[in-house]
């Protein structure tokens, strides 16, 4: 399968696009059919124009051999995407953010037309307490969260389901999230898929090239997986 989208599709100082725009973050270490589908569901449920696949440059709470280096993960997502309106991107380093609240932020001064939300799996509701600035995060973007299994009870009454309970809305009403104003949320419904990328490693179906090191300094928060 071949890339439909480069990540220079997405201009680093922005433009006046007037869409609804899923953003769906990770290291993509490698990307597989589970963050295909769920790019497909929030296509469709959310009535999104298009889903950015936003690869992060580092994490250093992954950092090490298991890492592959950026551009062998870039590669992964572009080999994936089956649909135009799916945009592969390195966005991220280039807008030399830290934590995804300033990316978000960023995002939202250089696409001031763009309606965005946030996407991710049930896994990354049980985690997003550890991100720095989540509380202003939620705030800042609509969220959708997708079904995972195994992870689906412990992400609605995780610390950042519970303070989020009060903003959630029905997942039939999901089609409207774009539009409205944060804080709010939805938990959608759709097929559940157990692939993870360490479940890939571990069989050896991805063989990680590594990158060269870089002072943690330089890499950026990796609050995704």
């Amino acid at each position: 399968m071949t890339a439909v989208c480069s990540g220079q599709a997405i201009p680093t100082y922005g433009d006046k696009r007037r869409m609804r725009i899923g953003l769906l973050g990770g290291s993509f270490n490698p990307a597989h059919r589970g963050h295909l589908a769920l790019a497909h569901i929030a296509l469709r449920s959310l009535a999104l124009d298009q889903v950015w696949l936003m690869v992060s440059p580092g994490n250093p709470l992954k950092a090490g051999r298991d890492m592959a280096a950026f551009e062998q993960r870039m590669e992964s997502v572009r080999h994936l995407v089956d649909d135009p309106r799916l945009v592969v991107t390195d966005i991220e380093p280039r807008l030399s953010t830290r934590y995804t609240v300033d990316t978000v932020r960023k995002l939202h001064r250089r696409f001031p037309l763009a309606h965005f939300v946030w996407l991710t799996g049930a896994d990354g509701l049980v985690t997003l307490s550890r991100w720095k600035g989540w509380h202003q995060l939620v705030k800042a973007i609509p969220v959708a969260v997708m079904p995972r299994p195994g992870h689906n009870y412990a992400a609605l009454h995780s610390a950042a389901g519970r303070y989020m309970a009060r903003w959630r809305i029905p997942s039939r009403c999901a089609s409207l999230l774009p539009e409205h104003k944060p804080p709010v949320w939805v938990f959608m419904s759709g097929p559940q898929d157990e692939i993870s990328s360490t479940s890939i490693r571990q069989r050896g179906h991805f063989r990680v090239a590594q990158a060269t090191p870089q002072p943690l300094g330089k890499l950026f928060s990796g609050e995704r997986s």
